[in-house]
C-alpha cells in the first residue's frame, strides 16, 4: 500500500506555488499566420551556480531567427533582472537590444539598436523577458489584474495585465488545464493584442501565446513538449 502511495503522489502534476521556481525546458511551435511556413521556439529556465536564474527564449522560422536571454535574481520573492539581450534578424530590419541591470548603483545601461541607453533603476522593475515570470508568479498567487513596469528599448514602459479566467488548451502534450490571461492596452491607441495561456498543473508554465499586431498579422506558439523539474509534461487525453 505504501509503495503505491508514493508512486501514486510521483505520477501527479506539480502543483506550483507562487513563491517557488522550478526550472524546466520547452518546445514549442511557431507560426506566422501571413507566412507559408512555420518554425520551432524553445524556452528554458535554469538555475546558475553563482545562485542567478537564467531564463532564455529562441524562436526561428526558415526566413527569420530571435533569441532573447535573461538573468536575474531573486530579492525575496521579487525577482530582480541583472543582464538582458535580445537579437532578430532575417525577417524585416535586424534588431538587437542589450541592457545591464546595477542595482547597487540604480542604474540600467547598455544599447537599442546602436543607441546608448542610461535609466534610472527602480524597485520592482523588469526586463522584456522577466517580466513574463513576475507575472507567472502572481497569476500562481491568484491575481485577478497585474501591472509592471518594463525596461523597453531605450524607455519606461508599464504593461498591464487581466486574468480571463480558466480555460483548456489543448496540445501535443495532452489536454491541459490553464489561466487565460490577456496584456491590457489602450483600444484607442493599439490594435495590438496578447493573449497567453499558463498550465495551472504545471508550475504554471507557459503553453500558449497569441499575439495580432496592429497591420493585423498574427503570431503564435503552441506547446509541443516540455519538462518541469524533470518530469515530463502530461495532459489529459482526448476522449
Amino acid at each position: 500500500m505504501r509503495l503505491l502511495l508514493i508512486s501514486l503522489l510521483t505520477a501527479l502534476p506539480l502543483l506550483a506555488s507562487a513563491s517557488e521556481l522550478l526550472p524546466f525546458t520547452a518546445s514549442y511551435t511557431a507560426d506566422w499566420k501571413q507566412l507559408p511556413v512555420s518554425g520551432s521556439a524553445e524556452r528554458s529556465l535554469v538555475k546558475l551556480e553563482s545562485g542567478q536564474w537564467e531564463y532564455q527564449f529562441r524562436a526561428s522560422m526558415l526566413v527569420a531567427e530571435l533569441t532573447e536571454r535573461s538573468v536575474f535574481h531573486l530579492n525575496g520573492q521579487q525577482i530582480q533582472p541583472d543582464q538582458y539581450r535580445f537579437k532578430r534578424g532575417g525577417l524585416g530590419k535586424s534588431k538587437e537590444i542589450s541592457h545591464d541591470f546595477d542595482w547597487a548603483n540604480k542604474q540600467v545601461t547598455g544599447s537599442d539598436r546602436g543607441e546608448a541607453v542610461k535609466l534610472t533603476l527602480k524597485s520592482g522593475l523588469q526586463d522584456k523577458s522577466s517580466y513574463q515570470l513576475a507575472l507567472r508568479n502572481d497569476v500562481a498567487d491568484g491575481k485577478k489584474s497585474m501591472s509592471y513596469q518594463v525596461v523597453d528599448g531605450d524607455e519606461i514602459d508599464v504593461y498591464d495585465f487581466r486574468v480571463l479566467g480558466e480555460e483548456k488548451v489543448r496540445t501535443k502534450a495532452g489536454l491541459l488545464d490553464a489561466i487565460k490571461v490577456e496584456r491590457v492596452r489602450d483600444p484607442t491607441k493599439s490594435g495590438r493584442t496578447t493573449v497567453l495561456w499558463f498550465a495551472k498543473d504545471w508550475s504554471y508554465l507557459l503553453v500558449r501565446l497569441h499575439q495580432k499586431e496592429e497591420d493585423g498579422k498574427e503570431y503564435q506558439i503552441m506547446l509541443k513538449e516540455a519538462e518541469v523539474d524533470g518530469k515530463p509534461v502530461q495532459g489529459a487525453k482526448d476522449s
